[in-house]
């Protein structure tokens, strides 16, 4: 067989699908090919969602940007996804549908009762956690952050910033390999360029990176260092409690030159676990193989005898932080499908009340047992006499 016609065959066809689509922002053959395993008998073009605006979407298509109004029916679009695109009847274009994301970035909406999705980003390959060097840092918000990111399907990366703000880089890099045990860590310097190279090896050819932090630490200047050009506005942090303003107000996709395309997103003060059993698996594996090696498959990891978890903790190798860290995010998960799923909801209820039923009889047992137990020492005593 002729490899070589073959290969300029595929070159053909890959060059034909992708001016079909926007190259600039990770249209790439493989993206092609998605588009056609996912028809849509009317659609006329294709594109990518770039920003979700109040009322409208721009969109990225083959020749240019485009505002668009929501779709009309069919999943709500976010940033990052890919769309089909037709006219309407006024001979407009309009987003015919969604293609099912590759992957995706949730987290529990922020009000303490609710138990709805936010999506955040979608089809990125990588997602960047950003540790700013400049602040103490916070344990509990890189783990569960961390945890998202392994349930989104995309890789986590952990990317270090502001390394030459900070006299305590080396201290800060060396707690977050440890925390962030199988990601990478990255640590980059966005004023002096450091790591810059580094991190677009990281990300793979014609690849979405989206970055995750806090507000302020730093995520608009390592895109421009990134870009090459000032694209983000950066704004001053408070020395006083590490607070940035959020110059970044919405989620956009940002391409650079050489075919890489990056989300900025606004800073996230907090992020509530979704559905994210997987993460937390990929997160705490060694936790979770640690507590089956418990002695009882129903430890509780309290005073049972034989208990692996217990003493690990001990013998000082698993942090007892990191296992209250999973014990919480667990519990939240848990109560999160308590509250989405009515039938759960109900079963954990009707156990709860058969274990307090049960504790109940348990108590009265004992009561008549110390009772019996008493007129049995008395009439002994009596009889003594």
């Amino acid at each position: 067989m002729n490899t070589s016609s073959g290969n300029a065959l595929d070159s053909n066809i890959t060059n034909q699908q992708t001016n079909d689509g926007p190259s600039g922002f990770g249209y790439t053959a493989a993206v092609a090919r998605y588009f056609e395993d996912h028809p849509c008998p009317e659609g006329t073009g294709r594109g990518r969602v770039v920003r979700v605006d109040r009322n409208l979407l721009l969109v990225a298509v083959a020749d240019g940007l485009l505002h668009l109004p929501y779709p009309l029916s069919g999943e709500a679009a976010v940033t990052g996804d890919w769309v089909w695109i037709g006219p309407n009847r006024a001979g407009d274009r309009q987003i015919l549908a969604v293609l099912p994301r590759r992957s995706e970035l949730s987290r529990k909406r922020a009000f303490e009762d609710s138990s709805a999705e936010q999506v955040l980003a979608a089809n990125m390959d990588t997602v960047g956690v950003v540790v700013p060097v400049d602040r103490p840092l916070t344990h509990n918000r890189l783990e569960r952050t961390l945890v998202a990111a392994w349930d989104s399907g995309a890789t986590p990366l952990v990317i270090i910033t502001k390394a030459d703000l900070a006299q305590i880089a080396d201290d800060v890099v060396g707690k977050v390999i440890l925390q962030a045990a199988g990601v990478d860590v990255v640590t980059t310097s966005a004023e002096n360029g450091d790591g810059i190279d580094e991190l677009l090896a990281h990300i793979p050819a014609g690849g979405t990176i989206v970055l995750l932090g806090p507000s302020g630490a730093g995520k608009s200047t390592l895109i421009n260092a990134l870009v090459g050009r000032e694209v983000q506005h950066t704004g001053e942090v408070r020395s006083g409690d590490f607070k940035g303003k959020h110059t970044t107000t919405s989620r956009e996709l940002v391409p650079l030159a050489n075919g890489t395309v990056l989300m900025d997103t606004p800073g996230v003060r907090g992020f509530g676990l979704f559905d994210a059993e997987d993460g937390l698996g990929e997160m705490f594996g060694d936790v979770e193989e640690l507590a089956g090696t418990c002695r009882f498959s129903d430890c509780g990891h309290g005073n049972e005898p034989g208990c692996a978890v217990r003493e690990a903790i001990d013998d000082g190798v698993l942090p007892e932080r990191r296992w209250k860290s999973y014990l919480k995010m667990q519990r939240e998960l848990a109560a999160l499908a308590r509250r989405s799923d009515v039938a759960a909801q109900r079963a954990y209820y009707r156990e709860w009340h058969q274990k307090v039923v049960s504790v109940g009889k348990s108590q009265r047992w004992a009561e008549r047992e110390v009772a019996e137990q008493r007129e049995k020492a008395g009439g002994k005593r009596r009889k003594s006499r």
